[in-house]
C-alpha cells in the first residue's frame, strides 16, 4: 500500500486512471438496412450544423417535411445491396481495424472504436473508456482530408461529452494524413498490388473523392486542397516507383453530390460517362478518403459506377478496395497512431 493510499478516507471513491486510449472514430451508419433505421440516422447526420450550413429555421422543415419521408426507402435500398452478416461494412470493418491496432500496441493503450453518428456513439465510448481508467485518449477520426463536416464535426462531438465530464481525459486528435509518406505508400502498394490482379490494365485510374458544395472551399474549408494534394502525391508515387505504366492516365473526381447546390467538380458519374463516351474502355476507381468501404464506394460506385460506365460504352470496370485491414493500411494506421502517442507510450 503506498504512502497516498493510506492517507485515503475508508469511504473513499474508487477512480481508475493512469491508462491511454486510442478511439478510432469514422463517419456513421444506420443499425439496421431498413427506412426506419435509416431515417433515424439521417436526422442525426443532417441536422450537424456542420454538415448542412443553413439556418435551422429554414432546413429543419425541410428535412422533417421532405428528406426524412423520401429519402430513406431509397437509401435503405442501398444498404441492402451491401449489408453483410456482420451489419454495416462500414461499422465492421472500423470494429476489425480496431481489433488489429489493439495488440499491435499492446498493453501500451486500450483501442476501440466509435461512430460519429449512430451506435456506437462517441459519448459511449469516451465514457467507457474514463470508466476503464483511461486519462488520456487519442481521438483518432479516420478522414485523411480535413473536412469541416468531418473531422471538425468529430471534435464539436468530443468537446460536447467532455463538457458534461467533471474529470476530463486529457484529449489529443489525430491530424488530417492527407499528405503523410506513410498515407501515400500504403495506398500505392495496396492499389498496385490491386491493379496486378485485374484481367485487363486500365487505361485510366479514377481516383474519386466524397463531394462537399463548392461553397465549403469559398468559406475556406481546405477538404478540396487536400484532396488535390493526396491525388497529385499518389500519382507521383506510383509512377516514380514504376507501379503503373507511362500509358495510365490518373484522374481525380467527387462523388456523392446532394440537392440542388452547386459540388466540387468533376463528378464521379459525370466523369465515368464522358470518359466512356470518348472511347475509354477500361478504367479502375479508388477511393483514397476513405479509410473503409462503405455504402459509398460498394455501392455508389460499385454498383451504379458500373451501370454509369457500361451504358456510355465502357466494357471493363472495377472499384478497388480501400486500406481496410489490409498490411498497408494497419501499417499506416499503427505508425500516425504511435507518432500521435508519443510521450504517452
Amino acid at each position: 500500500m503506498t504512502w497516498q493510499e493510506q492517507q485515503l478516507p475508508s469511504d473513499h471513491p474508487q477512480v481508475r486512471s493512469g491508462r491511454v486510449g486510442v478511439l478510432l472514430v469514422n463517419l456513421g451508419t444506420p443499425d439496421a438496412a431498413t427506412p426506419k433505421a435509416v431515417k433515424r440516422y439521417l436526422a442525426e447526420f443532417l441536422s450537424d450544423r456542420r454538415v448542412i450550413e443553413i439556418p435551422p429555421i429554414a432546413w429543419q422543415p425541410i428535412l422533417r417535411g421532405i428528406i426524412l419521408n423520401v429519402r430513406p426507402k431509397k437509401s435503405a435500398a442501398a444498404y441492402i445491396k451491401v449489408w453483410t452478416d456482420k451489419g454495416s461494412p462500414l461499422a465492421a470493418i472500423t470494429a476489425n481495424q480496431a481489433e488489429k491496432l489493439q495488440p499491435v500496441l499492446g498493453e501500451a493503450a486500450q483501442v476501440d472504436w466509435a461512430m460519429r453518428y449512430g451506435n456506437p456513439s462517441i459519448e459511449s465510448k469516451l465514457t467507457a473508456m474514463k470508466d476503464a481508467g483511461c486519462d488520456r485518449i487519442l481521438v483518432a477520426p479516420l478522414y485523411p482530408q480535413y473536412c469541416a463536416a468531418t473531422t471538425a464535426t468529430v471534435v464539436d462531438k468530443v468537446g460536447e461529452v467532455l463538457a458534461a465530464m467533471r474529470w476530463q481525459p486529457t484529449i489529443r486528435t489525430l491530424p488530417p494524413y492527407h499528405d503523410d509518406p506513410h498515407y501515400i505508400g500504403a495506398l500505392a502498394s495496396d492499389i498496385s498490388e490491386q491493379l496486378g490482379t485485374l484481367a485487363y490494365t486500365p487505361e485510366v485510374l479514377l481516383l474519386s473523392f466524397h463531394g462537399m458544395p463548392q461553397r465549403t472551399l469559398e468559406l475556406g474549408d481546405p477538404y478540396h486542397c487536400h484532396c488535390r494534394k493526396t491525388a497529385r502525391l499518389l500519382e507521383a508515387k506510383l509512377r516514380a516507383d514504376g507501379l503503373i505504366g507511362s500509358d495510365m492516365r490518373v484522374e481525380t473526381s467527387f462523388q456523392s453530390r446532394f440537392g440542388p447546390a452547386k459540388w466540387l467538380e468533376p463528378a464521379t458519374d459525370a466523369t465515368l460517362e464522358r470518359e466512356a463516351a470518348s472511347g475509354t474502355r477500361r478504367i479502375a476507381l479508388a477511393a483514397p478518403g476513405f479509410a473503409a468501404d462503405c455504402v459509398e464506394t460498394l455501392e455508389e460506385l460499385a454498383i451504379e459506377g458500373r451501370k454509369q460506365f457500361e451504358e456510355a460504352g465502357g466494357t471493363d470496370f472495377a472499384v478497388l478496395t480501400c486500406l481496410n485491414t489490409t498490411e498497408p493500411g494497419m501499417a499506416m494506421l499503427e505508425a500516425i497512431v504511435r507518432r500521435e502517442l508519443a510521450g504517452w507510450i
